[in-house]
């Protein structure tokens, strides 16, 4: 598996063409912002994972969110849930996104879009990638789905909440 495959070619589990509340979450493997290899399948029964995909670094929604996710993120570790981020950016811009707000999370680029399609996640107007969270616990299951451009705060309330029903 190269660092951009999905790991088959199928748009969802239950064929409808997107991720659903209930479907087991497409596995993945994609580069972080170091050039490491993550995949979702690293965390299957160990921690749930918090994958949000968000447009673009460096935009004032984005940045907003990753710092939202930020100063939440050691509440995050405590509900046993890893966050990890989803653009279409380049490595070196996740790279200096996140030293610049100092994120301690991971950052995957998903140059080609691919997983974004694997899930999914649709456009704002058509031209805008969307912003979509979805919460996924040990087993590789999407529990909860929240797809929201403007309002990126609730990004985390609404993954913290769902953690805690875990």
């Amino acid at each position: 598996m190269s660092a951009h495959d999905i790991s088959d070619g199928a748009a969802s589990p239950t064929g409808k063409g997107r991720v659903q509340v209930g479907d087991a979450a497409p596995d993945f493997a994609l580069p972080t912002q170091s050039g490491t290899l993550v995949r979702l399948s690293d965390f299957l029964g160990k921690q749930a994972v918090v994958l949000y995909f968000y447009p673009k670094d460096n935009t004032s929604g984005c940045t907003a969110e990753a710092c939202a996710f930020r100063d939440s993120y050691e509440v995050f570790k405590d509900a046993g849930a890893e966050v990890i981020g989803v653009s279409s950016d380049s490595e070196e811009s996740h790279q200096q996104f996140a030293a610049q707000h100092r994120l301690p999370f991971v950052l995957l680029s998903d140059r080609d879009g691919e997983l974004r399609k694997r899930y999914g996640v649709a456009t704002t107007f058509g031209l805008v990638p969307g912003r979509v969270t979805y919460i996924i616990d040990k087993q590789g299951i999407v529990r909860h789905i929240f797809s929201s451009q403007l309002n990126v705060q609730k990004h985390v309330t609404e993954a913290l909440q769902t953690l805690r029903t875990l």
